[in-house]
C-alpha cells in the first residue's frame, strides 16, 4: 500500500493527508424507495471502519455505490483527496478501489497465482505468453506478507479450505488497491477457527497503512477488529462511534432503535 514513484511525486501536501476515503451526503433511491440518506463517513489510512445495521439497513447498498455498482443519486465520493465518479465496478477498480465479497468470485480449478492476477494476467515476450513465473513469484510475497497460510502460490484453489480461499480474495484486493479496501461479510460461511484466521489478514492490512471498510453482523467481531463503528438502520446514518468509546449494547441499541 506504498504509492508509486510517480504517484508520490504528483501527489500534492492536501491529497497525502486526506483520507482514501470521504464520503459526504450520499443518497440512493430507488425509484420512490430510499435506500440510503445523506450519508457521511471518512476511513482513515490505517484504520478499519466497520458498517453495521439490520438486514435492509443498506449497508450492501453503500458498498455497492462505493464500488461502482451503483451511482447515488446525490451525494459526492472522495478518494486521496479527489472528487471521482464511477461509470461502474471496472470504473472503480481503476482507481485502486477493490472489494472483498462473501462469494469471493475465484476461480476453483484455476492456481492461486491465476486467481490473483483474474482479468490482469502478466505477459512476456512479443506473442503475449503467460509469464506464470513472475505472477506466482508476487502472489506468494503477498500471502507470506500477509501471513496467509497456504501450500503454495501454485496450488489449486479447490485444494484450500473456506478460509484459504477468503485469505486469498483480500490478498487479491491487497494487490490492487491503492489504499482502500471493501469487504462485505467476508467472514459470514465461515467457522470459529476459520474466521480468526481471516481477521488476522485483516488486521494486517491495517497494520500496513490500508484503509479497509468491513461490512460484519458479528458485533464481537467489531469489536476485535474495528477501530470506529457506522451505523445504518433503515437507511438512515444514526451515529459512528470510536470503539473505545462505546459498548456491544449501546451499538446494539443503535442498530435496533431500541435503549440499552
Amino acid at each position: 500500500m506504498t504509492l508509486s514513484p510517480s504517484a508520490a511525486e504528483a501527489a500534492t501536501p492536501e491529497s497525502a493527508s486526506a483520507p482514501p476515503l470521504r464520503l459526504k451526503g450520499i443518497h440512493k433511491n430507488f425509484g420512490g424507495v430510499v435506500a440510503i440518506k445523506h450519508f457521511d463517513l471518512e476511513v482513515r489510512a490505517g484504520e478499519i471502519v466497520a458498517l453495521v445495521g439490520d438486514n435492509g439497513a443498506g449497508k450492501s447498498t453503500l458498498v455497492k455505490i462505493i464500488s461502482g455498482l451503483y451511482q447515488p443519486s446525490d451525494g459526492e465520493i472522495w478518494l486521496n483527496g479527489e472528487q471521482v465518479s464511477f461509470r461502474d465496478a471496472s470504473d472503480a477498480r481503476t482507481k485502486g478501489v477493490e472489494v472483498v465479497y462473501q462469494d469471493l468470485a475465484l476461480v476453483e480449478d484455476q492456481p492461486v497465482y491465476m486467481n490473483m492476477f483474474l482479468g490482469r494476467e502478466l505477459t512476456k515476450g512479443p506473442l503475449g505468453i503467460l509469464d506464470r513465473k513472475a505472477m506466482a513469484t508476487q502472489t506468494q510475497e503477498l500471502v507470506d506478507t500477509l501471513d496467509v497460510r497456504i501450500p503454495s502460490a501454485k496450488a489449486t484453489l479447490s485444494d484450500l479450505s473456506g478460509g484459504q480461499r477468503q485469505g486469498v480474495a483480500i490478498c487479491r484486493a491487497t494487490h490492487w488497491a491503492s489504499s482502500l479496501v471493501l469487504m462485505d461479510e467476508p467472514t459470514a460461511a465461515l467457522g470459529v477457527a476459520e474466521t480468526a484466521k481471516v481477521e488476522e489478514v485483516i488486521l494486517k492490512l491495517r497494520s500496513r497503512g490500508a484503509a479497509v471498510l468491513i461490512v460484519s453482523h458479528n458485533m464481537d467481531q467489531v469489536f476485535r477488529i474495528a477501530d470506529r463503528v457506522s451505523v445504518l438502520r433503515r437507511g438512515t446514518q444514526v451515529g459512528t462511534k470510536r470503539l473505545a468509546e462505546t459498548s456491544h449494547n449501546e451499538v446494539v441499541a443503535m442498530i435496533t432503535g431500541l435503549s440499552s
